[in-house]
Order: C-alpha cells, then structure tokens, then sequence
C-alpha cells in the first residue's frame, strides 16, 4: 500500500514544521548576531556551518531507514532535538552579551543538536517518502512537500517578524520557545500511525553501511547528480548568511523588518516552485532540466539586481529584488527535488533512503560552505578600502557567477529522460 494523498499533506506538515524552526536559526537568529550583538559574520557563519557538518551523517540515518529502522521514531525523535537546539541557540543570544564565552559554547552545542534533529527527522521523512510514494506520485509529493515547507519559513518569518518589533532578548525567548512547542507537536500528530498505515516498515538488512554507499555510489546518474547538487547549493546558499545584515546595514532594516523579508524571499520561493508544479507536473510543460537552467539563469540576474541596489541604499526597491531572488530559486529549487525523488526510488531496491542521505549530505556541505564562505567573504572585503555595500555587493556577484556555473552544470548533467529512467548499479 501506498500513501494517499492525505498522508503525502500529513507528511508535508512535518517538513512545514522542520522549516519554521531552522529559518529561525538560519536568517532571525543569524541576523542578531551580526547587527544588534555586533559579531562578525564569521561567527554565525561558523555555528550554521557547523550544523551543516553535522548532517554528514544523512547517509547514515538513510541506510538505518532502508535497514528496517523506525522511521517514525526517527522524525519524531530529530525534531525534539532540533527544537530543543534552536531554543538553546536563542538561549545563547540573550546571554552572549552578558557572558560572551558561555554564550558561545552554548550556541556551538545548541548548532550541534539542530545539525542532529535535521539529520535524523528530515532525512528519515523523506526516506519513507521515497519508499511509500507510488513513482507516478513522486515527482508531485516532492512539490507538495517542499511548497509546505517554503509556506512555513515564509510564513514564520512574516509572523515572527511582525512580532519581534520593538526587539528585546525575553521576546525573542518566547517567541522561538513558541514556535518550537508547536513544530513538535504538530509533527507527533502529522506523522503518528502513517509508516503503520502503508506497512512501509522492512526487514533488518545485513549489509554493512559502507557497502551500501558504495553500491549507490557506483551508479553513474547518482554520482553527477551528486556534483550537480553540490554546486548549485552552494550557489544557492551562499547569500542566506549575509541577505539580512545587508538589510539592515546598508537599507536600515530594524530586525522585525529585516526577518520580514526573509518571508518575503520565501513567499517567492513559494510562487516560483508552485508555478513549477503546476506547469511541470501538471500541464507537463517544459523538462525538469529547463526549469532549472531557468532558475539558475533568474537567480543570476536577481544577484545582480541586488548587488547594484546597494548603491542607492535606503529607499531602494530591495524587497522586490529578493522577491525576485525567491522566485527563480524556487524554480531551480522544486525542479532538482522532482529529479531527486524520481532518481531515489530507482535503482538497487532499499537504498532509496542512501540516495536521499547522499544528496542530503551533498547539500550539507554545499550550504555550510557556501554561507560560510559568503560570510567569510564580506569580512574579508569589509576590512579593505571598500565600502559595506560594496563588500557585500561583489559576494552577491560571485553568488551570481556560480549559479551561471551550475546552470552549464545542469545542461550537461541532467538528461531530459533522467527521471524516466532507471539507474543502472555499476553503469
């Protein structure tokens, strides 16, 4: 038996909860950090890093799925986790300026846990995804998921932002106190009695992990579509550390306006992955592999928008720029996960959740390094003779650079018959 629809929605709330709470940590928190602790960049830039690193154990959480593990469990289990690492981080941002060292080791151990809680639940949900949806439905289930979690970030960070002005320490522990309860619940519900339900559960498999990552390894369209997936993120990701500094240091964003964008950027993202679904799911307009060039190709120009928008400073259009962003992200973005989840179910039977964990780690690295990176980038240019918005301006251009790269990538890569296919084992 397969999922339903309904249990692809129920299922499709977890993601929703898992991206209200990382937005949280990725853009308000990091936003903080930088502008009202005066921090260098570097240093959240490292703490989501850090939980980037940590999801290098995707593999492993997917092979324990394909395995015969509890996946329920699992979900249920990483969430909890990243709620509690989420709190602690926002825990840490109230006592930074009291004490600066405590403050620290408690956000590196509260990143370690959300690193953790999004390892185990995310990757262990979209394991049973791949394992319990029927092939026709996958590529659909990943749009309907993924614009879940979208209208979540966007809508946490619109909500949230709304309600952070005017900023004090006690409402931002209440606020992500809040929102973590929630996720946690809403998740027990979504997910409880699914797995059971489609008798998705297997049989334990002795084959040791190693080799089992090497059997997908071996598989020719897993392997480039791993390269593919590593440098697209990293071009997609490398803005996420720095877009909100930029508006509040260059365009006088206060923090509830700055987090208000973050919506906004995720309101596009949303637009641009349900145009995606409609037309490439749906209407069966266009090949996966034209959208996402096409989104690569948007998300260049937005960059450079953006860049440029600098040197007007306060009262610039930056809200539709980044709106913009979102939009072309968003299609590059729903177009890679369809030909991700397809690919998944293909293949050597029961490593579909190896598959996800590799592409998961993939995008691990590529999004640590990427913000990092940015975030590194703008210090380093901030320490020489150039101005704020110029500094943050040539990481947007570079940001730019790479998605031209990954669109060339895309070309090369991804085959328009990709997601038809099966994977050859060895080919």
């Amino acid at each position: 038996m397969k999922l339903s629809w309904v249990q692809i929605f129920r299922l499709g709330l977890v993601q929703m909860a898992l991206g209200a709470i990382v937005v949280l940590t990725t853009s308000t928190l990091n936003r903080l950090m930088i502008v009202e602790l005066a921090l260098p960049a570097l240093i959240p830039g490292l703490l989501v890093g850090l939980h980037y690193a940590i999801q290098l154990s995707r593999p492993g959480w997917g092979f324990k799925s394909d395995a015969g593990g509890n996946r329920t469990f699992w979900i249920i289990t990483g969430m909890a986790i990243l709620a509690l690492g989420a709190f602690l981080a926002a825990v840490a941002v109230w006592l930074i300026p009291q004490a600066a060292t405590l403050g620290l080791l408690l956000s590196v151990l509260a990143y370690t846990l959300i690193g953790v809680g999004v390892g185990a639940g995310g990757t262990s949900l979209l394991a049973l995804m791949a394992t319990a949806t029927a092939p026709t439905r996958r590529a659909a289930a990943a749009t309907i998921v993924w614009l879940m979690m979208i209208f979540g970030i966007a809508a946490t960070a619109g909500i949230v932002g709304a309600m952070l002005d005017p900023y004090t320490p006690a409402l931002l522990l209440r606020i992500v106190g809040s929102v973590c309860a929630l996720a946690v619940l809403v998740t027990v519900i979504a997910v409880w009695g699914v797995e059971r339900a489609v008798h998705a559960e297997q049989e334990p498999e002795k084959t040791p992990f190693l080799d089992g990552l090497k059997e997908v390894w071996r598989e020719r369209e897993a392997r480039n579509f791993t390269l593919f997936v590593f440098l697209s993120m990293t071009a997609y990701f490398m803005q996420e550390l720095i877009l909100e500094p930029y508006a509040g240091l260059v365009f006088g964003f206060t923090p509830g306006q700055s987090t208000s964008l973050s919506g906004a950027q995720n309101g596009g993202v949303f637009i641009g992955m349900l145009l995606v679904g409609i037309a490439a799911t749906g209407l069966k307009w266009g090949a996966l592999r034209s959208w996402v060039i096409a989104g690569c190709l948007g998300s260049c120009v937005a960059l450079l928008a953006i860049a440029s928008l600098g040197t007007i400073g306060p009262g610039a259009p930056l809200t539709a720029a980044v709106v913009a962003l979102g939009f072309f992200n968003g299609m590059f973005a729903v177009a890679a996960i369809g030909s991700m989840m397809a690919l998944a179910g293909a293949g050597r039977e029961r490593r579909e959740g190896t598959r996800m964990g590799l592409w998961g780690a993939a995008q691990a690295i590529a999004a640590g390094f990427g913000g990092l990176t940015g975030a590194a980038l703008v210090d380093v240019f901030r320490m020489t003779s150039l101005s704020t918005s110029q500094s943050f301006g040539l990481v947007f251009v570079f940001e730019a650079a790479l998605f031209i790269a990954a669109a060339f990538m895309a070309a090369q890569v991804m085959e328009r018959s990709m997601t038809r296919r099966a994977l050859v084992p060895g080919e």
